[in-house]
């Protein structure tokens, strides 16, 4: 078994070198890469079966034990990141115990823990009831990853831990709803010099988005904001706001926004969708691409118990602003697991993810492997 420096070691060096292939929506090449990276790492390990498939011209990644369809343990995890406009910015450096790079906390070095809990734990007593499925999509909602195999390929297992949410002693036993969409507004064009000839898409859209704004103003507590716990009400974010136009001296006539919802219970998709669409007013389209409800997941007393004797900290059941691919499998009832190594600056080019807690994370759930399959 290695011991703390030889893990840290060895956990940093497969995250730096999943770091530099840029998994991104647009590159699908690249993430074909990095799941052959991965089967790489996994393909000679003794009684383990690798399925590849891909939907939706999104790939996921099973391994399980051969003549095992449900495993009792299942690790999760996507593959896919950010896309960032700096092309070249897809590479890592050390710092201060921690490794920057896009993708590095979400979740680049939460997949090299994945991987090598599978080689451990399978090297050592093979055929283990430990699995591992990887998707590509988790970015973009979901739909053709943990969904298609749960709902489609009927996937199931006793627990799934997925270490895309949370903290080292922050375990989430909630997350809130979302609902992304894009919202069209039409007009009329017309020269520039002359804009009582015309309608100015723009200028109608801007007027429906700032109206809505203020509707998700009233949801926002007295309070300021940073001394919020969880930030436990629903929020709007305006992302996108786009026109085919290209001409300085011509009216649109079409303009575009694609907006972030996210809602705690007792709020619903549908609720939200006529908030919405109230809010914005009639004379607009409105256009859901992706869609979850409020997600309730469970803390194994197992799991929290291990996390406190390992960091010798108590551990914090917290509620959770962001969404996860956990969703999916409490649809069926699955008991999820959702806590992570210490992470910052998520989405950014300089994201990161901290070494030592790299380590402590895979002990814990090494340790809970062990004694939940009573090895």
């Amino acid at each position: 078994m290695l011991d703390n420096e030889e893990l840290g070691a060895r956990l940093t060096s497969l995250t730096r070198d999943l770091i530099l292939i840029p998994s991104t929506e647009s590159r699908p090449a690249e993430r074909r890469r990095c799941f052959e990276f991965v089967r790489n790492h996994l393909e000679s390990l003794p009684e383990l079966s690798i399925d590849y498939m891909e939907t939706g011209g999104h790939g996921s990644m099973l391994a399980r034990p051969i003549g095992v369809q449900r495993p009792e343990i299942l690790l999760c995890g996507h593959l896919d990141v950010i896309e960032h406009s700096q092309p070249d910015c897809y590479r890592s450096h050390l710092a201060d115990g921690r490794i920057y790079g896009p993708g590095s906390g979400d979740m680049k070095g939460q997949i090299a823990i994945l991987i090598e809990l599978m080689r451990a734990s399978h090297a050592r007593w093979p055929g283990i009831s430990l699995g591992l499925a990887l998707t590509s999509d988790e970015e973009r909602g979901g739909s053709d990853g943990v969904r298609h195999l749960c709902e489609d390929m009927n996937l199931r297992c006793g627990v799934a831990i997925v270490p895309d949410g949370g903290s080292l002693n922050d375990v989430t036993i909630e997350e809130k709803g979302v609902l992304h969409l894009r919202v069209a507004q039409d007009g009329h064009e017309a020269h520039g010099a002359r804009p009582w000839l015309g309608e100015n898409a723009v200028e109608q859209l801007l007027a429906r988005l700032m109206r809505l704004r203020r509707h998700f103003d009233r949801y926002w507590p007295e309070q300021p904001v940073e001394e919020q716990v969880n930030h436990w009400f629903p929020t709007c974010c305006i992302n996108i706001v786009s026109t085919d136009n290209t001409t300085t001296n011509r009216i649109p006539d079409q303009a575009s926004a694609t907006l972030d919802i996210r809602f705690p219970p007792t709020h619903t998709v549908d609720s939200m969708l006529a908030e919405v669409t109230n809010a914005l007013g009639a004379g607009c389209r409105i256009e859901p691409l992706m869609s979850a409800e409020p997600t309730h997941l469970d803390a194994d007393p197992l799991f929290v118990q291990l996390t406190e004797q390992f960091t010798e900290q108590p551990v914090r059941l917290v509620r959770a602003s962001g969404a996860s691919d956990s969703r999916f499998f409490r649809k069926f009832e699955i008991p999820v697991i959702l806590s992570r190594p210490l992470v910052g600056n998520l989405h950014a080019t300089d994201e990161w993810i901290d070494i030592d807690s790299m380590a402590t994370y895979y002990r814990i759930c090494e340790a809970y492997i062990r004694m939940k399959l009573k090895r």
